[in-house]
């Protein structure tokens, strides 16, 4: 009888480590990020012109509004291989775990694909007209500021990073 008891206790043991595995499985270095914990920047830092390695160009006005230029999609919809270009706004908000600043696209100029594209899913929607992103606020060892968002798979934990131009 003990041995019994011994297997179906190994087993509940073993099913309890099956649910957590999956439970956790996609708990990747990003999924539950809170922030840069910055507080102290202002809307006139946060003001001018942004670029990245891969020729996106942002331009926040001290007006509120945005001109975006091939800024690709934030999270998974940057596997979508889309690239927006417009007009929008923006705003820098503070939440708990740090600034962020919050742009929207309102008014879509252009479209065009990142090279390599993806292999073309005929169940990828088309790129949406208006668009929002959340930038993470952060300052780099030289005390510049750096917009950053994460993409694609987040067990990845892949930083798309905007500097001044």
């Amino acid at each position: 009888m003990a041995g019994g008891s011994r297997l179906r206790a190994w087993v509940a043991l073993g099913s309890l480590m099956v649910v957590l595995t999956v439970l956790t499985a996609c708990a990747g270095p990003y999924q539950y990020y809170e922030g840069t914990g910055l507080h102290d920047v202002t809307a006139a830092e946060v003001t001018g012109g942004w670029k990245n390695v891969e020729g996106t160009r942002v331009a926040l006005r001290g007006d509120g509004t945005a001109l975006l230029e091939n800024l690709d999609g934030q999270d998974f919809d940057f596997e979508d291989g889309w690239r927006l270009s417009g007009t929008g706004t923006w705003q820098l908000t503070d939440d708990d775990g740090g600034q962020v600043v919050r742009l929207a696209l309102t008014a879509r100029t252009r479209v065009e694909r990142r090279f390599p594209a993806p292999v073309a899913d005929p169940s990828t929607p088309e790129p949406p007209s208006t668009y929002s992103w959340i930038f993470n606020v952060h300052r780099d060892q030289h005390e510049g500021l750096v917009l950053f968002f994460m993409y694609g798979d987040p067990d990845i934990g892949n930083m798309y990073v905007m500097t001044r131009t």
